[in-house]
């Protein structure tokens, strides 16, 4: 039975693999219950066979995990979904954690309204002090990084990709079987199939390297040099700013920035790109950046940990180089 110091965290599985962001919720959700004494449940979700994951979630801290195996589940079902979460949370948890991707920002505002409580988006800080968490949010496109106090419990927040290193604590990691709030083929939003993109590639919100390219690249032809730097790096996903997308270089699934992806990688690099503030509003919080430009003015440096002015199409290929002799 959960109590007020117990924490939730949602593990977010697709196609029935489950995604580095719950490793994220789970290592958040341990470090509030190692403060307020309670323990960790996670709340995973699928197809049958979806229990297999229980023992990760465990390593990372779960002390509980709460499973749902049903046909209903096998594809994201956001009303089951919210429903089972929303009255799990409301046995009495003192903070539940999301991602903040695609499926988390539907279902973490799905699950606050049903409760009637608010929430905290896309969180890239939390600090635990008493009965209050402080968290930081960044905001207006990235110009000021808002802090938010939150008093009442439970305390909803998801979190941006990246935002919290996923850490193994190993725990026990009961497994209990639960069901669905209602039934999953009543729902009234059914997700019928889930296609993803680019194949095999790493998701851009799960990289822990990303190398994006820009206009300075000149050329869709040219994007090959972010490739290759990507693949010497062996760990990276390749990024794009939006007037790339936007020209029809890259997939619009590319796009970092205000209206594409927000992600907070370890290691940023970006290729002949400028800076402008909506791109910089979805990778400011990445914990090192790189800028390669030849103009020393671009605003892309007011942000870089590490500038390099040049022309990228020479730089690329002595940059892959040297990353390929490093990790050789």
């Amino acid at each position: 039975m959960s109590n007020g110091t117990n924490v939730l965290a949602f593990a977010e599985s697709r196609l029935g693999n489950i995604r580095r962001a719950s490793l994220e919720t789970v290592t958040a959700a341990r470090r509030v219950a190692d403060q307020t004494g309670g323990q960790v449940h996670a709340l995973i979700a699928g197809a049958p066979g979806i229990a297999v994951h229980a023992a990760k979630l465990a390593a990372h801290g779960a002390d509980v995990v709460l499973v749902i195996e049903h046909d209903g589940f096998t594809h994201y079902n956001p009303e089951a979904l919210a429903a089972t979460l929303a009255a799990r949370i409301a046995t009495g948890y003192r903070a539940a954690f999301f991602a903040a991707s695609a499926q988390g920002h539907d279902l973490v505002a799905r699950t606050a309204a049903t409760l009637g409580v608010s929430y905290a988006s896309d969180v890239t800080e939390f600090v635990v002090d008493g009965n209050t968490v402080t968290v930081k949010h960044p905001g207006y496109t990235n110009k000021v990084i808002q802090a938010f106090s939150l008093t009442a419990t439970p305390a909803i927040i998801s979190l941006r990709a990246g935002a919290v290193l996923p850490m193994e604590n190993a725990k026990a990691g009961a497994v209990e079987a639960i069901t669905s709030a209602i039934d999953p083929a009543s729902a009234r939003v059914k997700v019928t199939a889930t296609e993803p993109s680019g194949g095999a590639k790493l998701d851009l919100g799960e990289a822990p390297v990303i190398i994006s390219g820009g206009r300075g690249l000149k050329e869709a032809a040219n994007f090959f040099l972010v490739e290759d730097l990507a693949a010497a790096f062996g760990n990276a996903a390749v990024g794009a700013t939006r007037a790339v997308t936007d020209d029809g270089w890259r997939p619009h699934s590319d796009q970092i920035g205000q209206t594409g992806r927000l992600v907070s990688p370890d290691l940023y690099v970006a290729c002949g790109i400028s800076g402008a503030i909506q791109h910089l509003a979805g990778m400011r919080t990445a914990k090192t950046i790189v800028a390669i430009n030849k103009d020393r003015e671009a605003p892309i440096f007011k942000v870089a940990d590490y500038g390099i002015v040049g022309d990228v199409l020479q730089i690329l290929p002595v940059l892959t180089e040297a990353v390929k002799q490093a990790k050789g």
